[in-house]
C-alpha cells in the first residue's frame, strides 16, 4: 500500500531538520510540492536543497519532485473559517490526484511542511479529508519538525514558558483589541496587518522575528511600544524585497 508522510523540515535553516526526518527522507520516491508563485519560488528551492543535502547517494532511493499549482484563497470573505476550508478541499483535491497518479502502489511519498506540522499548519486536515473520502488508499504518518516558534524563543535566547504561567496562541486577526484578557505570554501567528501596534501597554514587550533560520533573518526586541514603529517599517521593506514575509512573536508583559 501507498505511504504518505508528512515530514517537518524546521523553520529554514537545513539544520534544523531533525535526524528522524532525515531517516524519513531517506525512504521517500515522490516529494509533493506546491508552488505558491513565483514571489515564493525560494520557498520550494529550500525544500529542494533540504533533500540535496540530507539525502544519501547511497541510500537506494531514486527520489523526484512532483510539483502542482496552489489554488486561489479568498482573503476578502467575511466568513474567514468557511473560505479556509474551502482552500483546504480544493487543496486536498490537488494532493489526492498526485497521490494517485504520480505514486506507485507500494511507494512512499511525502509534503515537505515548514516547522511543525501540527502547529498552525493544514496539511494533516488535508490528509484527513483524503482517507475519509477514501479514493485513494495509503496509510500516512506525520514526522515532527523545529516549528518557528522554538526557532523564534531559541534566537532570542528566551525559554517560552515563565514559571507557573500559561502560554496563549493566537492568529494575528484576534489581537485586534490588545493583549487577551488575563494573558502575559501571547504568541502570535499569522498576523499580516502587524496586529501588535494595537498594544498600547508599555509593560510589554515583544520578541519577533521574520525568515527564521534563513539568510534574511529578521529580529527585533524591547518594549512594543517602541519597537513596533521599527517592526512596521522592516516588514514592510521586506515585503517590498521578497514579496512574501514569514513572521511570528511572543508578546510578555513584564513582570513587577
Amino acid at each position: 500500500m501507498r505511504k504518505v508522510l508528512l515530514i517537518g523540515v524546521g523553520a529554514g535553516d537545513p539544520d534544523y531538520v531533525t535526524v528522524q526526518a532525515i531517516k524519513a527522507l531517506n525512504t521517500v520516491d515522490v516529494f509533493f510540492l506546491i508552488d505558491k508563485g513565483s514571489a515564493k519560488d525560494d520557498l520550494i528551492q529550500l525544500r529542494r536543497e533540504i533533500c540535496e543535502r540530507h539525502i544519501s547517494g547511497t541510500s537506494g532511493t531514486d527520489y523526484r519532485f512532483v510539483q502542482a499549482t496552489d489554488p486561489e484563497r479568498d482573503r476578502t470573505a467575511a466568513a474567514y473559517g468557511e473560505a479556509v476550508k474551502d482552500w483546504h478541499h480544493r487543496r486536498a483535491e490537488i494532493f489526492e490526484r498526485m497521490i494517485a497518479e504520480e505514486l506507485e502502489e507500494d511507494g512512499v511519498g511525502a509534503i515537505l511542511v515548514w516547522g511543525d506540522p501540527s502547529l498552525y499548519d493544514g496539511t494533516i486536515r488535508i490528509v484527513e479529508e483524503l482517507t475519509a473520502r477514501g479514493n485513494v488508499a495509503f496509510k500516512w504518518d506525520v514526522i515532527p519538525g523545529v516549528s518557528s516558534l522554538h526557532a523564534l524563543t531559541a534566537r532570542h535566547r528566551i525559554p517560552l514558558n515563565r514559571i507557573g504561567e500559561p502560554i496563549h496562541i493566537t492568529p494575528g486577526r484576534l489581537l485586534a483589541e490588545g493583549m487577551p484578557a488575563g494573558q502575559d505570554n501571547v504568541v502570535v501567528m499569522l498576523d499580516g496587518e502587524c496586529a501588535f501596534t494595537q498594544v498600547t501597554d508599555p509593560d510589554v514587550d515583544i520578541f519577533w522575528g521574520a525568515y527564521l533560520g534563513t539568510r534574511d533573518e529578521m529580529l527585533f526586541s524591547g518594549p512594543v511600544t517602541e519597537v513596533g514603529p521599527q517592526i512596521v517599517q522592516a516588514r514592510a521593506e521586506a515585503r517590498e524585497r521578497k514579496g512574501w514575509v514569514m513572521d511570528t512573536y511572543l508578546l510578555r508583559r513584564r513582570r513587577a
